[in-house]
């Protein structure tokens, strides 16, 4: 069995405002940057396998709270948003010409215009994640958890999500050839002594 742990970037000034990021890459804002350099990687996790999204607000959330630089990976890029990165997802919403839909109207096959579906998404990140040797902590994006997650727990974007993606916690995701299984509780980052 491998153990993979999936923690979401820091805040940006993009996450503040509402504004979906996607693809954009928005550093972390310096509240972030202060929050997660008092944190650090619980033990065991502070020895795995460090990987992170090539997008700058994981990689530096990773080196902030590992103490390190992280190895990155495409497959770890956030969902593809198209024509509506850098809008608000209240805006959108608001216009029913959008064809903007909530998280739990999605299915896997919703694909924003000129962006990715969670199934494409899922397809580039299944084979990565079965293919890790270690267990490894990965820093990406809430798209990319949402989707891990859903894969592991039989969710299907349709309905209530049975999980909360929070900040600053580690989602544990149980990988064997046999499947996959989500682990009942996340593990908050530790403070700095």
């Amino acid at each position: 069995m491998t153990q993979l742990a999936i923690l979401r970037h820091g805040h940006t000034d993009w996450n503040r405002a509402g504004r979906i990021q996607g693809r954009t890459d928005i550093a972390l804002d310096p509240e972030a940057r202060a929050q997660l350099a008092a944190l650090r990687l619980p033990a065991p996790w502070g020895d795995a396998d460090l990987v992170a999204s090539p997008l700058a607000r994981a990689v530096e959330t990773a080196h902030l709270v590992a103490d390190r630089a992280p190895e990155t990976t495409q497959a770890l890029m956030e969902m593809d948003w198209g024509q509506w990165e850098g809008k608000r997802g209240v805006d959108l919403k608001a216009d029913p010409a959008s064809g903007f839909r909530d998280i739990e109207d999605w299915g896997w096959g919703y694909t924003p215009p000129g962006g990715e579906s969670p199934a494409d998404l899922r397809a580039r990140l299944i084979p990565w994640a079965e293919g890790l040797q270690r267990d490894t902590v990965a820093v990406c994006h809430i798209g990319v958890m949402r989707v891990l997650l859903a894969h592991a727990m039989g969710w299907d974007f349709s309905g209530p999500a049975p999980f909360q993606v929070k900040r600053n916690r580690l989602y544990i995701l149980h990988i064997t050839p046999d499947g996959w299984r989500a682990a009942n509780e996340q593990i908050r980052l530790e403070e700095r002594p």
